[in-house]
């Protein structure tokens, strides 16, 4: 793998396309395990160049020079709070502008890099309301002259809020002889109410700015006195390890570790991202190695060294402690991860010193130092709700509050487009940039983006619900999956609405409805599998199949073990699927000639019996 020239997939471009679906799906996933994406290392040193000038450079410099402190002197300013305060608020921005996470080319932007803020100031592009039908005045799915308003202030709300000094208060004051007081909250206040105007208006750059993690710190940051303020921060991040861990449990973890580590590109060796395979180039379910890193340095480290930290006096235990949770995210940074959340894992590897060892439990800010355990109670449940929640009914919270970060188990989906169909998007959706292939297309040849738009897919077969979408593709494409045009729905959700962070809340039925509004896709044309994440106390996942003229067209459940048990390229053919619900082919024909049926029907099945029932 070269500086500038990526290891592209040893097939021809010029016959690749001619191959059945699952044989290039093979060779996808075969050439991942040694090669990951390919991603050339210029492409890795844009990323990293952004995060030291960017973030780390720009953000330090701005929580400082703002605050009165010395930029260059890391010791007198490293344990200011006004510092932690301005560095989460500065994540955030850059989070809500786009130049964070879900950015550049390995989270599908190529040409622009930058989605986020290209979007959200654009009247007329795509929104995606939470509850349009339940909340007043956030009914539609285009953005208004008032969407790119509020989105504005809520952007010069976080700049006016890093830039002003702070102000004392007796709780700092008391507590730190010299510091550089707080950010100001009454600056926070309009903050806010603003993101919940934002939230309710569009679901997309709400959940872009990681609100679930940064709106809990601001909350705190403008409501508590100071102590307690720490001590609420060292609770909502040792929450969102704890939970990132517990989510790990079950089938879905020992399949990501693999091929992340086959796409960093600091490790060269072959045989070592191998070994974390069964049998390459055979079997490529995960080895015994694999799943051991997974649980052990994945799920292990995330719930344990928490704990320590939370509860443990001792100085030593709490160091060793500090410095495991900062190398486990400076390892997932280096991993690259698809999505990208650099600077998230760069934030969490300082809040892990700064909370710790800048305010360690043996200095008077252990647990039992809040002010009331009636504000430690309510704070825990507050950020247990969602976690719980998200876990128990994936379908009502998404992945990101429900604190799933990296486990595997994720709400995802796989679009199919008929020959030709696939146009109907760049001409009718409003946006600032073109789809993936098209971006693709203005730096390599079209059999070239096509190679690169399927290692996406291989990528995508690797995991336990890639698996399933296939088999629901085969199941409804039959040979046509092999002229379809399949694409990896996170990187096409990413062109049209600016953002994706493997959440397929935000490419479910809702988007695909918007975009048919726009396109008019005629049945058969787009057609969508989409899967919903695994509940913790269950052993299948839901899922539907849409058909974008139709709306949804099959819903059912597979077995997880079905769909960890398989190869990446389905040899044995689909897994198998229980279907509850299928639209009878009477209103299939219905969409198309309303002379055939009147009144549309569905099939439904329960118990094993098969009944029809009215639309």
């Amino acid at each position: 793998m070269g500086f500038k020239e990526g290891n592209f997939p040893p097939v021809d471009p010029a016959t690749f396309m001619d191959k059945p679906f699952l044989e290039r799906l093979r060779d996808m996933s075969t050439h991942w395990v040694d090669y990951g994406f390919g991603t050339p290392k210029m492409v890795h040193t844009v990323y990293i160049m952004k995060l030291l000038f960017l973030y780390l450079a720009a953000g330090t410099a701005v929580a400082t020079l703002t605050s009165g402190l010395s930029w260059f002197d890391i010791g007198s300013w490293w344990n200011q709070p006004i510092v932690y305060q301005k560095l989460i608020i500065w994540t955030m921005m850059l989070e809500i502008l786009g130049l964070a996470g879900s950015w550049g080319p390995l989270a599908g932007h190529f040409k622009p890099m930058t989605g986020g803020v290209l979007y959200w100031i654009r009247p007329g592009t795509i929104r995606l309301p939470p509850w349009p039908g339940k909340v007043p005045l956030t009914s539609g799915d285009t953005r208004t002259v008032f969407d790119v308003f509020i989105y504005v202030a809520v952007v010069a709300n976080l700049l006016v809020a890093v830039v002003l000094p702070g102000v004392h208060t007796a709780g700092i004051d008391s507590a730190i002889a010299d510091n550089a007081g707080l950010v100001r909250p009454t600056v926070l206040y309009s903050f806010l109410v603003l993101m919940v105007i934002l939230g309710l208006r569009d679901k997309v750059p709400f959940i872009a700015a990681r609100s679930e993690q940064y709106l809990p710190a601001i909350f705190f940051f403008t409501f508590l006195p100071f102590v307690d303020m720490i001590l609420a921060l060292k609770l909502l991040i040792v929450m969102v390890w704890i939970g990132a861990g517990v989510s790990k449990f079950g089938r879905h973890f020992s399949l990501v570790v693999p091929p992340m580590l086959s796409n960093t590109p600091w490790i060269p060796s072959k045989k070592i991202k191998r070994a974390h395979y069964r049998n390459f180039p055979e079997d490529l379910r995960p080895s015994h190695l694999g799943g051991g890193v997974a649980h052990v340095a994945g799920t292990m480290v995330e719930i344990v060294t928490p704990l320590i930290l939370l509860f443990s006096t001792n100085k030593t235990l709490t160091i060793l402690a500090v410095i495991l949770m900062v190398g486990f995210h400076l390892f997932i940074a280096s991993t690259f991860p698809l999505a990208v959340p650099l600077e998230w894992n760069l934030l969490f590897a300082y809040a892990s010193v700064f909370l710790f060892l800048g305010f360690p439990a043996w200095d008077g800010y252990g647990l039992g130092a809040m002010s009331s355990p009636w504000i430690t109670a309510g704070i825990i449940a507050a950020l247990a709700f969602f976690p719980i929640l998200g876990n128990l009914r994936p379908d009502l919270v998404s992945f990101l509050p429900s604190m799933r970060q990296y486990a595997g188990n994720w709400a995802s989906a796989t679009w199919a487009f008929a020959p030709g169909a696939e146009a109907k998007i760049d001409q009718y959706i409003k946006r600032p940039s073109p789809d993936t292939r098209n971006q693709l297309m203005t730096m390599y040849p079209e059999d070239v983006s096509d190679v690169v738009l399927h290692q996406l897919l291989g990528w995508r077969s690797m995991h336990s619900q890639g698996r399933a979408l296939f088999s629901l593709m085969i199941r409804h494409l039959g040979d046509d999956i092999n002229t379809y045009s399949l694409r990896e729905a996170e990187f096409m959700c990413n062109s049209i609405v600016a953002f994706n962070f493997g959440d397929g809340h935000l490419h479910d039925a809702k988007l695909i409805a918007a975009i048919q509004r726009r396109c008019n896709f005629a049945p058969g044309e787009f057609l969508v599998t989409w899967i919903e994440s695994q509940p913790i106390h269950k052993g299948t996942q839901e899922y539907q199949v849409i058909d974008a003229a139709l709306g949804v067209i099959e819903r059912g459940t597979f077995k997880v073990a079905d769909a960890v048990a398989e190869q990446p390229w389905l040899p044995n053919g689909p897994i198998p699927f229980d279907v509850q619900w299928t639209l009878d082919v009477r209103a299939d024909r219905a969409a198309t000639d309303p002379q055939v049926v009147s009144e549309p029907k569905m099939r439904t099945r329960a118990s094993g019996s098969e009944q029809e029932v009215s639309k």
